[in-house]
């Protein structure tokens, strides 16, 4: 994250070199590979244009992107919440998705949340625990967090990015590679579904206290070896490409943050990316240009009002660690998803056991106090599993890298 002072203009970002996926090289990246997907709207669209581009080079519509708890989405699944239950904008809103390629070697799936860390989220990662383990989980949950749950929700909102990275840490394998997306930048006027009509007061403060918690949670997820990726920073020019409630944004945008996402996977899993001919970014041109501190945009005026630096924040102080281990899963009702063998390929017809293991109340405070002992960390990431290193990295007609992953950010 970059910040400068008001009266220096900042520097001109450099044309971006980033690699534009067709549907064959994500299918090539992805191949044989089990994508889960943690969050709101926002993370949604990423698990609706990640599918998508699994099966076509094509953008989402204005429609798509709109829809929500849908039976079906491009051969997709609703499993749970969403149409086969109530829609509606609560904290108790729940929508589970899934997609399964024809050919069995694509598995994506989606958990909507409300909050970073809740029990709901327990039964989540408990659901994992039954069938083959993530190779990439991609997580963020920021909004909800910040304007549904009572007083002090930053205090809140900072402890329970503790308790699900350190649950995270305890219940993924090491050779899952965990993202958490940053909250993207939010308008000067906030007007999403999440935010009721008595909260709007809220959305005078919203956009700062978005990016003070973008600052903890990377904090907090870099101290437990995840990796991060800076939305916020993204997306800070692209005012054109975000919707009139403030919030959510266009398929261009989402189709650059699919491009964005999938580059930080390959180069995390030391993939060499795939080489095409350089060609026009369109979404680069929608930049203001600044060259010169009185030149703009050659389309049209930048938003003065859309801050070219993020503001400076007074200095942020992380509380101690804290501490709270949690006892081993214990298996209780039946898993949503059956478990499947880790060698064969992902099943597309595979049964659903009823939606109850779903239908419970999810906590709505987590104010008290924990005072357990911490798991420590670990002094050293080992080498990933050898499952990944028989894995084809190989783009076709390029070379692989020695080894799967060279390093954890």
């Amino acid at each position: 994250m970059v910040f400068c002072w008001e009266n220096e203009m900042p520097h001109r970002l450099l044309r971006s070199t980033m690699v534009h996926f067709q549907a064959s090289e994500v299918q090539q990246l992805l191949h044989n590979k089990f994508v889960v997907i943690l969050g709101d709207s926002i993370q949604r669209a990423v698990y609706k244009d990640l599918v998508l581009l699994l099966q076509k080079d094509t953008l989402l519509t204005a429609s798509q992107l709109k829809a929500k708890g849908e039976l079906s989405f491009e051969q997709d699944q609703l499993v749970a919440g969403g149409q086969l239950g109530e829609l509606h904008n609560g904290t108790q809103y729940r929508e589970v998705r899934q997609f399964c390629s024809g050919s069995g070697h694509h598995l994506v799936r989606f958990y909507f949340l409300t909050r970073v860390y809740s029990e709901y989220l327990e039964d989540v990662l408990e659901e994992l625990s039954y069938g083959p383990a993530p190779d990439l989980v991609i997580i963020n949950s920021c909004l909800w967090d910040l304007s549904r749950y009572g007083r002090c929700p930053m205090e809140s909102y900072r402890e329970n990015l503790e308790r699900v990275f350190v649950r995270m840490d305890q219940v993924l394998p090491d050779s899952c590679l965990l993202v958490w997306n940053m909250a993207m930048p939010l308008g000067e006027r906030v007007t999403g579904g999440f935010l009721l009509p008595e909260l709007q007061p809220l959305a005078v403060s919203l956009r700062q206290d978005v990016v003070e918690g973008n600052f903890y949670s990377a904090t907090l997820a870099g101290n437990h070896c995840f990796d991060v990726l800076d939305l916020h920073f993204h997306f800070r020019h692209a005012v054109r490409h975000r919707h009139r409630d403030g919030v959510h944004w266009d398929q261009h945008a989402h189709r650059h943050l699919s491009h964005l996402l999938l580059s930080h996977v390959a180069d995390a899993w030391g993939v060499e990316l795939p080489k095409h001919d350089p060609l026009p970014d369109t979404w680069i041109d929608d930049w203001p240009e600044m060259d010169h501190p009185s030149q703009g945009s050659h389309k049209q005026p930048p938003d003065l009002r859309e801050k070219l630096a993020l503001p400076l924040l007074p200095p942020f102080h992380l509380p101690p660690p804290m501490s709270f281990p949690y006892p081993l899963l214990q298996p209780s009702p039946p898993p949503l998803f059956p478990s499947l063998h880790q060698d064969a390929p992902f099943s597309q017809g595979q049964p659903f056991p009823p939606y109850e293991f779903f239908k419970h109340n999810a906590m709505e405070d987590f104010s008290v106090p924990f005072n357990l002992d911490r798991r420590e960390q670990p002094e050293a990431l080992e080498e990933i599993s050898e499952q990944r290193e028989k894995a084809d990295w190989t783009w076709p007609g390029l070379g692989k890298r020695e080894t799967g992953r060279e390093q954890w950010r």
